[in-house]
């Protein structure tokens, strides 16, 4: 007997696949770029809770600082580029619909004669009007991105950003603060290192630098050291040689309710290679605390390694191979000053800070523990 044909048999099958996600409001979103020495890189969010969302991203090696150190200038071929990347930023901006966001460039527009030339020229060919912040500004911003790592019982604070041009290091005393407090007293910088009188109990920032040597910018002062390890060595003391007039740099620190943060390329490749990581992962390197002997372990397989092991190791990348022992000589440098049991591996930075100043001034993230 035949049997009979189910009801409903031939028809389209219901889907399984979730449905996708709703479109954010343009009014809720926010955009923070980002671009510096080595780096273009952007994130587009939406707040949520006391934390926020991304919704889009971008990220390019763009090289806008290569050859200022000896000329002085922003080359013909870096700015093609960067504004090539920077058009890939306007579309996402325009697809988004964004009406709040801040554009900020660094070290490379801070030193190079023809900055000005420059940021008039990405406005006439890409519509993006780039905003170029000092020294302290990019510092603070580094700092606030880091208030969710903060520990409740870190009394003192030390946050460093590798850029590609310079690093930031901002010392910050929170034994004033309740322990429960002091995330939220990080973030609270926003309005400036040394904001007016406030009912709340604030972090106190005892001093701040901002070194003029940054990845790309050390690598190239000694690009005609042919040996790698001298080079290194060389790189790691005069990167210390630029912290003398750093005012903690000059007593002994106690190991007791101090934490370091780390933010940058350097700071979260090494902790990928501390976790034999093939592809890199956010979720596992965000937040990460690493030993000092963890550390100088994955520095010194990297000088094992040599420049063309380290141009083959997944783990480094082709885009950061070249600058990687540049910002291990500052690493080993910070730790060689200030030893500590651990390191807080930050894979945030200036487009954070941007986005949480932008939200909290606005007063839309919540007040909560982060």
């Amino acid at each position: 007997m035949t049997p009979k044909r189910p009801k409903g048999a031939g028809a389209f099958p219901k889907p399984v696949e979730s449905p996708a996600p709703n479109t954010p409001d343009p009014a809720e979103l926010y955009a923070a770029l980002d671009l510096g020495t080595n780096s273009c890189r952007m994130l587009i969010a939406q707040p949520k809770g006391s934390q926020f969302h991304v919704v889009d991203s971008f990220s390019k090696s763009v090289q806008l600082g290569s050859g200022l150190e000896s000329t002085g200038l922003l080359g013909r071929a870096s700015m093609g580029r960067t504004i090539q990347a920077l058009r890939i930023c306007q579309q996402k901006l325009k697809r988004h619909k964004v009406q709040r966001m801040r554009l900020v460039a660094t070290e490379a527009c801070r030193r190079a004669e023809n900055a000005g030339d420059f940021i008039r020229q990405v406005r006439r060919e890409t519509g993006l009007q780039l905003e170029i912040i000092q020294p302290e500004e990019e510092a603070r911003l580094a700092v606030i991105s880091c208030a969710p790592l903060v520990s409740t019982r870190t009394e003192q604070l030390l946050v460093v950003d590798i850029g590609g041009g310079s690093t930031e290091l901002v010392w910050i005393d929170l034994t004033s603060v309740p322990n429960r407090e002091r995330p939220r007293a990080i973030m609270r910088l926003h309005a400036g290192f040394h904001p007016a009188e406030s009912p709340f109990p604030a972090a106190k920032v005892v001093d701040w630098i901002s070194v003029p040597l940054g990845v790309a910018t050390l690598r190239d002062q000694f690009n005609d050291v042919e040996d790698d390890a001298a080079r290194f060595a060389l790189m790691s003391w005069f990167f210390e040689e630029n912290l003398a007039e750093f005012t903690p740099y000059k007593d002994e620190q106690t190991r007791e309710g101090f934490q370091i943060v780390g933010t940058s390329g350097t700071v979260t490749t090494v902790a990928a290679s501390h976790l034999g990581l093939k592809r890199y992962d956010r979720t596992k390197v965000d937040g990460l605390r690493m030993t000092s002997d963890q550390i100088d372990k994955v520095i010194r397989g990297y000088l094992n390694l040599g420049p063309a092991g380290r141009r083959r190791d997944p783990r480094i990348g082709q885009d950061r191979q070249t600058l990687i022992m540049s910002g291990a000589a500052i690493l080993q440098a910070l730790l060689r000053c200030w030893p500590t049991d651990r390191l807080s591996v930050a894979d945030r930075g200036l487009r954070e800070g941007l986005l949480y100043a932008q939200m909290s001034a606005d007063g839309v993230l919540e007040d909560g523990p982060f």
